[in-house]
């Protein structure tokens, strides 16, 4: 593992990350975005996304593994395919599936898998995330699409740069509510006193933005649906932790006290765009997994 350290110069300011790292580092640009991807490339200690505009004495640091430790292999899976064409493939990716590989975990990822069942994913994100356009979490289950073009990658990231691409989710979270919508506006950045979390903070921060609606309330939790109008890291999960109604099982923003579930109780089950050839607007679901149904309904019966 090789480790690089430098500053950024002011003739450099303005930069993209993985343009100035580029420019400094022994590697190509796609090969910088993939480091950058795995969280091996940081400014001043945090990690930002390659469209980071570098500033003047922005610290940056690398490390850079050999080659080979990047290779992503096809696996055979039996994925939940919703949709499929020439340009595009729709997944219902489960609970406990990684989306795709980072340093150290390269195998049983939805990428591994998508890998054996299609030759012709987008190269735009590189070795590590051929045709991924977004992401879920490793315990979010749902609806993500990935594109087996340039041309469909370069459409689709558009609608969500655009917010044209419409991102449902069903959640359980704790406390009932006393209003029926909601619109939630606060930043997320990297959590200041866990790097690992994130967190409504006015540092370092992007501005996202949550709707929501209360579908059921129950004794101590409620289902709501809630969509994205940004996609930060873990949005739904902060967001709704901020307003005191964190998601149900989840280990990182929610309590301790929570109902037993593998992971969080949080589904992507609709999922809109336009399809990047046809011009169609495309609407896709997907049922609630077994276990977040079943808890649905120990909640309807007053069990839980």
């Amino acid at each position: 593992m090789e480790k690089y350290e430098f500053r950024v110069t002011a003739a450099q300011a303005g930069q993209r990350l993985d343009k100035t790292a580029a420019d400094v580092l022994p590697c190509s640009r796609t090969r910088i975005r993939e480091l950058i991807d795995g969280q091996l490339i940081k400014v001043n200690g945090e990690w930002e996304k390659a469209s980071y505009k570098v500033k003047t004495d922005d610290e940056i640091f690398a490390q850079v593994p050999p080659d080979e430790e990047l290779e992503v292999k096809p696996e055979p899976m039996d994925l939940d395919i919703v949709y499929e064409d020439s340009d595009l493939i729709v997944i219902n990716k489960p609970t406990g599936m990684v989306v795709h590989p980072a340093p150290g975990h390269y195998e049983h990822t939805l990428v591994n898998g998508l890998l054996a069942h299609c030759t012709d994913l987008s190269g735009i994100n590189g070795t590590i995330r051929p045709g991924i356009v977004h992401r879920i979490d490793k315990d979010t289950s749902g609806l993500l699409v990935a594109a087996k073009n340039d041309h469909a990658h370069q459409a689709l990231s558009a609608q969500l740069a655009d917010k044209t691409c419409r991102r449902e989710y069903l959640a359980i979270v704790h406390h009932p509510f006393s209003n029926l919508y909601g619109t939630i506006d606060a930043p997320i950045g990297r959590d200041v006193k866990d790097r690992q979390k994130m967190a409504v903070t006015a540092k370092n921060s992007k501005p996202a933005v949550t709707h929501f609606e209360v579908l059921e309330n129950f004794k101590d939790y409620a289902l709501v649906r809630c969509q994205l109008e940004t996609g930060r890291t873990h949005q739904i999960r902060v967001h709704m932790a901020y307003i005191d109604h964190p998601v149900a099982g989840d280990p990182k923003y929610g309590y301790r006290k929570t109902i037993p579930a593998d992971g969080q109780l949080l589904h992507a089950y609709q999922l809109t765009f336009v399809h990047p050839t046809t011009g169609e607007t495309m609407t896709f679901h997907a049922d609630m997994p077994e276990e977040m149904q079943e808890v649905l309904q120990q909640l309807r019966e007053g069990i839980l």
